[in-house]
């Protein structure tokens, strides 16, 4: 028994022991294993340490070749640039010498002109000296000659007195029997000519007549062209009419039949046509054209519509107010829009439409003054003209394409009359017809009605005051009252007033003999004396 608990406890303490070394060995394995760990783990990191640094080496080395490139281009690229500056430096110095050298020739250029200039004044300024004294001499020369002349004047007026047995009062009393007689002559054909403007009461009934329906007639004269001019906001929109390759300008002188005119006219361009209301249709579309901004085929052609509509709208509705304000009514709606179109027709730069309603006026004021039928006298003037609404497109004188409108349009034989006899193609049917005739011819034949008869009024004006200018002693002649009386003013000192009596007769005597007019023309002559001092 002992023996057993003496191997056992033997037992144990072996399997004590073994377990101690097996710990034990455990313990010197771990510590080894960690050993040996760190180590390999060492052996490892110096490997990788190695590659690491073989290869930042290696890309050390390579970016080093890769700056020096860089560099190697960056050198070239700089003296590229830096020999392209030069190139361009030369260019501009050579450029600014050769202006340089411009600027030197015209200011060497201007100085020589301002040179010759100064010698050429200085030249100028020395004939001037001599003629101021040649002419103090020659002043004084004179003023010797007028005193020796006053001289020799006295003594002939004592010698003329000896001669022919009279004395200055006398004489001076002989010349005023004489211009007595003179005036007692003219005063007896003005008595004569007072008689037979007498005798033509009945034409001077009409002219008074006449004059009476012009003073109540106050229409208004407009001077159309075949030219329309339209303002720029700048001359760069000249380039966005036109378009690009002209694409813009062909389609609105397609659109509108108008001839577009770009020129260096500056901020404007010119519309040209020969029918009114096409150049007032492209007028008015290309003034929206600018406003709106978009200028291209499709929306010229949209605008150039939509004006196109307007406008007829606008030529019925300027008809119907011609009728209305000249009191007549019942028109056809077709000669309502003839009416309307002479809005945009001119005769000798007067508008057709006004002068038509001044005609109507004109006739009906004088028919109701002869007790006549007003209404179709103002029907017949102002339809007097309707021929020249289509006269550009319709063969034949107005006249006569006017008798044809008025009768397909329903007016009666007076109406179509009127429209025939205004310029005696046809003999008058009645007396409308000549009234329409006279009102037409009063209408156009006033000063300033017409750019023709303009010319011819200012033109007599000029000649009467040249007439004035021609007689000696005058200072200055002036026109006035529209040339039916002309004013002379006289030196005092050279005219006195017996003399200005016989210059007014003189002056008359000349214009009647050298210039056609109506009417007379009253010859006024005056000579002032003005003495001034000064009270100090």
């Amino acid at each position: 028994m002992g023996e057993r608990h003496e191997a056992t406890r033997v037992i144990g303490e072996y399997i004590m022991t073994a377990y101690t070394l097996a710990a034990a060995v455990a313990a010197v394995t771990t510590i080894l294993g960690f050993f040996l760990g760190a180590r390999w783990r060492a052996a490892a990191d110096t490997r990788r340490m190695a590659g690491v640094k073989e290869i930042s080496s290696r890309i050390l080395q390579d970016a080093k070749r890769d700056a020096e490139a860089i560099k190697k281009e960056a050198s070239l690229q700089a003296k590229d640039e830096w020999y392209q500056a030069k190139l361009q430096f030369d260019a501009e110095t050579r450029e600014r010498r050769r202006e340089f050298e411009g600027t030197t020739k015209k200011l060497s250029q201007r100085e020589f002109n301002l040179e010759r200039k100064a010698d050429i004044i200085s030249k100028k300024e020395r004939e001037f000296a001599n003629k101021v004294n040649a002419l103090l001499a020659r002043e004084r020369i004179v003023k010797q000659k007028e005193e020796r002349l006053t001289e020799i004047l006295t003594e002939q007026n004592r010698h003329l007195e000896r001669i022919a047995g009279m004395t200055e009062a006398e004489a001076k009393r002989q010349l005023l029997e004489n211009l007595e007689n003179e005036a007692r002559a003219e005063a007896a054909l003005l008595v004569k000519s007072i008689k037979d403007r007498a005798i033509e009461g009945a034409n001077r009934e009409a002219k008074k007549i006449i004059s009476l329906a012009i003073q109540r007639c106050a229409a208004e004269h407009v001077t159309e062209s075949t030219v329309s001019v339209v303002s720029l906001p700048s001359d760069e929109m000249k380039g966005r009419i036109i378009g690009r390759e002209g694409r813009n300008i062909r389609a609105f002188e397609t659109a509108t039949g108008v001839d577009v005119v770009v020129d260096d006219t500056p901020e404007a361009v010119a519309l040209s046509c020969f029918d009114p209301i096409r150049r007032e249709v492209a007028r008015i579309s290309l003034e929206r054209l600018l406003e709106d901004g978009r200028i291209h085929p499709t929306k010229i052609e949209e605008v150039v519509q939509k004006v196109s509509v307007e406008m007829a709208d606008l030529i019925k509705r300027t008809g119907e107010e011609a009728a209305l304000e000249v009191g007549v009514h019942g028109l056809h709606p077709e000669l309502i829009k003839l009416l309307g179109r002479l809005r945009f027709r001119s005769s000798y730069g007067q508008n057709v439409l006004v002068h038509s309603k001044e005609t109507a006026i004109i006739a009906g004021i004088m028919a109701a003054e002869l007790g006549l039928d007003g209404d179709l006298a103002r029907r017949g003037g102002l339809l007097h003209d309707i021929g020249k609404a289509v006269d550009h497109m319709v063969d034949g004188t107005h006249s006569q394409i006017g008798i044809e409108l008025v009768t397909r349009y329903g007016e009666g034989d007076i109406v179509a009359n009127c429209v025939a006899a205004h310029h005696e193609e046809t003999e008058f049917e009645s007396p409308l017809a000549v009234l329409v005739q006279a009102a037409d011819a009063v209408s156009g034949a006033r000063p300033g009605a017409r750019r023709e008869l303009l010319e011819t009024y200012v033109k007599r004006l000029h000649q009467l005051e040249e007439i004035g200018d021609s007689f000696e002693g005058v200072e200055k002649a002036y026109a006035i009252q529209a040339g039916r009386e002309i004013r002379i003013i006289v030196a005092h000192q050279l005219v006195d007033d017996a003399k200005a009596q016989s210059l007014a007769s003189s002056i008359a005597r000349k214009v009647e003999s050298q210039m056609d007019y109506p009417g007379q023309i009253k010859i006024t002559v005056i000579r002032e004396t003005r003495a001034v001092d000064y009270a100090r």
